[in-house]
């Protein structure tokens, strides 16, 4: 089972602003995210995602491309350009980034089950997530 990780969604008003930010930056079929730090775990993260936390809330995930040196003693985390809807999951907001097994994981969503979340506000979605109706 692959290793996956959490890290905010710094800056982005929605999932449909976060879904259009990460299209914005794409260059050559991937977006490139700065870390100080090489994940200790690196190798168990092939196949794994970069789950998106907004208003406390996993609110979808990026495929993991790979990890590369970006030249000023820094790291790249290379995700997909895109964003793949999954279950609300409550998650409390950190610095950087953290591990996320597996089992731990949030499942995707279907394309029927997403229809109007990005219209959605926040605020809505996380009062509709804590009655469970979401």
């Amino acid at each position: 089972m692959p290793l996956n990780m959490t890290k905010i969604a710094f800056g982005a008003e929605s999932p449909k602003h976060l879904r259009e930010r990460l299209a914005a930056y794409a260059q050559d079929g991937e977006v490139r995210l700065t870390t100080r730090y090489l994940p200790k775990r690196v190798g168990e993260m092939a196949g794994g995602s970069l789950y998106w936390i907004h208003t406390h809330t996993i609110i979808g995930r990026s495929p993991i491309i790979g990890f590369m040196e970006n030249g000023a003693g820094r790291h790249w985390i290379r995700i997909e350009p895109r964003l793949i809807a999954v279950r609300s999951t409550p998650k409390r907001a950190h610095q950087g980034w953290r591990y996320l097994e597996e089992a731990n994981a949030p499942p995707d969503l279907d394309s029927v089950e997403t229809d109007g979340r990005d219209e959605m506000s926040p605020k809505m979605l996380s009062e509709l997530m804590k009655m469970g109706l979401v």
